[in-house]
């Protein structure tokens, strides 16, 4: 199964949106990582809507929405008619989440559920039945630049081993390092978002970033 990878558009240059959205589309990125934060259910806040509906009008590559917000299921159809193609959420933040995933897919988008360091996976296993992905939280979330929370390996791991069964893909976001891409990929992990450890800031071209991991790293 191909591996996928997902720039985190949190960490990237503002000052040059319209190069950096088109620079990540020639290199072949598989979609756009979006994390929206409201200052609420993380002590932060982004991203801006002008700046979603900016990047989801200047490319074909689809978008995300990972919803670090409270009560995401009062959002499904605004970023639905914002053109999202995946939305993430955080089941502590929604009082009914099964309702949330059921309003996802009656948009016609797919369902993440996005896992904290400090969730279990048996707390959130009755989503995953119904859920297409698992966002693995590999640091806190709500900054960028944290340093990878190795504990959460052994979370990754028992999630690998309901894959088949249960039939979604895992995702990892944090903290993502090409060597971490090579690690992940061989215990199951399908979706990398891509940070300041791997992508952004460095003096190599995204092209050649992106070409390295899917030609090498992932091969």
């Amino acid at each position: 199964m191909n591996k996928l990878l997902y720039p985190s558009m949190m960490c990237a240059n503002f000052e040059n949106l319209a190069n950096e959205v088109h620079a990540l589309s020639d290199a072949g990125i598989d979609a756009f990582h979006m994390d929206i934060m409201d200052g609420s259910f993380v002590p932060n806040f982004g991203m801006g809507m002008q700046d979603y509906e900016y990047i989801v009008g200047a490319t074909d590559v689809p978008v995300d929405a990972h919803l670090m917000i409270m009560n995401p299921g009062n959002y499904i159809d605004f970023f639905a008619d914002k053109g999202a193609k995946i939305i993430y959420f955080h089941p502590e933040a929604e009082l009914q989440p099964a309702r949330t995933v059921d309003k996802i897919h009656a948009r016609g988008m797919q369902a993440g559920i996005a896992i904290d360091p400090g969730t279990s996976v048996e707390s959130v296993r009755s989503l995953l039945t119904i859920a297409d992905r698992a966002l693995v939280m590999t640091v806190n979330p709500g900054f960028a630049g944290q340093k990878y929370l190795s504990f959460v390996d052994e979370k990754i791991d028992e999630l690998a081993s309901l894959q088949k069964e249960l039939c979604f893909d895992i995702v990892v976001d944090g903290a993502i390092s090409e060597e971490r891409v090579l690690t992940l990929s061989k215990h199951g992990v399908r979706g990398f978002v891509l940070g300041t450890s791997a992508l952004f800031g460095k003096k190599e071209s995204y092209a050649n970033i992106i070409a390295r991991l899917k030609g090498k790293v992932l091969a």
